[in-house]
């Protein structure tokens, strides 16, 4: 399977060339669609991720290692059980989590986290049986490789394209931002399974020697977001930049995003990383942040509660805190503050099956606002 930009020749042109000066072209300015904002009388441990079940009732992944599920009806809070072990240390922890696309059939979750000790560790990912409030047949399907000696830049998020194979974000784990280039590495790579693990015969580099077969793209630095628009099987990301550099990138099979390459940030030491932000092969991102607003999570909405936010990628941030609506316009892409009621770093964002959204704000005394009509 390729993943297609929809896009004409003619409009690829002018969207490439419009896309140095977007970032600082577009204006901010908060929407104003009317909505009503729900906070869940809870403070949750470092909230991370959600995923709402088909009777409405929310789970919520903490990263230290829980995962609550909210009662829709009673607000009532339950710990599952049978929750793995998880390496709760910097960025690492339980993190995301997402339905199967035949959940009501199956039962079957797919969970990502960082697993090992605090010098060999490693990303992740299970699916599991939820069977009433507990997790069962457990099966590991991924596990990024090699394990590594840092606890930052997992990336870990999870999104099903239509063919019902498996996207993984795995970031470069910080201290290993060269092996992005290359392909004997999970570092920095977005990955693509099969639900059992296996690798989808048409994945790029599965006849590629000594590289990686369920490696689909590559040159990332740490995929916060995820999103997919499923009408038109486009798939983009989100990624954090150094100081400055944070990208928004349309992601095709087989194709290289640049890092450490290019960028557009800088060290967080002021030192140069790069001295390009373009180079041959490598692809441009569609918009990138200077300075960062540290994307933290990403949806394609194509909901029917807001019809104001249909067809837009709807992304979280951390710094300073803010939920950003992104459509494009006549070639352009607009960028809009929404929910700004919301204070605090916003982890998470996510799609409810009823159309409303479950935004998580991050840290110790974590809170769950779910935002409807």
């Amino acid at each position: 399977m390729n993943i297609k930009h929809k896009v004409n020749f003619k409009n690829k042109i002018l969207v490439f060339f419009l896309l140095n000066f977007l970032a600082l072209a577009i204006p901010l300015f908060a929407s104003d669609f009317k909505y009503n904002i729900e906070k869940i009388d809870y403070n949750f441990d470092h909230p991370w991720s959600s995923a709402t079940l088909p009777n409405g009732n929310i789970l919520i992944t903490e990263l230290p290692g829980k995962i609550k599920k909210i009662n829709i009806n009673t607000k009532e809070i339950t710990d599952l059980n049978g929750v793995p072990k998880v390496l709760f240390r910097g960025q690492g922890g339980l993190s995301d989590i997402i339905l199967h696309p035949e959940f009501e059939n199956n039962n079957i979750l797919l969970i990502s986290y960082s697993y090992g000790e605090k010098n060999k560790n490693t990303l992740k990912v299970i699916s599991a049986e939820l069977s009433n409030n507990e997790l069962i047949n457990k099966k590991t399907i991924f596990e990024a490789l090699p394990y590594r000696r840092s606890s930052n830049h997992y990336g870990a998020r999870l999104v099903f394209l239509n063919d019902n194979s498996l996207i993984i974000t795995s970031g470069d784990g910080f201290n290993y931002r060269e092996d992005a280039q290359k392909l004997d590495n999970h570092f920095g790579k977005i990955i693509r399974i099969n639900v059992d693990g296996s690798i989808p015969k048409d994945n790029p580099y599965i006849d590629t020697q000594n590289a990686l077969p369920e490696i689909f793209s590559y040159g990332h630095r740490n995929q916060q977001g995820i999103a997919y628009d499923s009408e038109n099987d486009i798939l983009y990301s989100n990624e954090h930049g150094p100081r400055g550099g944070d990208e928004l990138n349309l992601i095709e099979s087989g194709k290289n995003y640049g890092w450490p390459a290019i960028t557009y940030g800088i060290d967080y030491n002021g030192s140069i990383i790069s001295p390009f932000t373009e180079k041959i092969g490598m692809v441009q991102p569609l918009k990138y942040w200077v300075p960062s607003i540290a994307p933290s999570d990403m949806i394609f909405y194509n909901g029917e509660m807001f019809p104001e936010l249909f067809n837009s990628l709807i992304i979280s941030s951390l710094v300073p805190g803010e939920v950003r609506k992104i459509s494009r316009q006549k070639n352009i892409l607009e960028e809009e503050i929404i929910f700004d009621e919301i204070k605090g770093r916003i982890r998470s964002i996510k799609l409810s099956t009823n159309g409303s959204l479950v935004l998580l704000s991050d840290g110790p005394k974590g809170e769950a606002y779910i935002i409807n009509r």
